[in-house]
């Protein structure tokens, strides 16, 4: 029976994977187009930063 240590483990791998990356970076795509969207694109910089900061946060890149 595999114990929640395990599990934590898988949890971390899978968060780490490929596809995890990908998924977090079309959603980080988006929140970054809709936040530019409605601002007009007046903090384009800032948004692309905040956007980048939290990429480097998650995923495996």
């Amino acid at each position: 029976m595999a114990g929640l240590g395990d599990f934590a483990d898988s949890a971390k791998d899978a968060l780490k994977s490929e596809q995890a990356e990908d998924i977090s970076d079309k959603v980080l795509d988006g929140a970054e187009d809709l936040a530019n969207k409605v601002t007009g694109g007046k903090f384009s910089e800032q948004v692309d930063g905040v956007r980048d900061a939290v990429d480097g946060k998650i995923g495996n890149e």
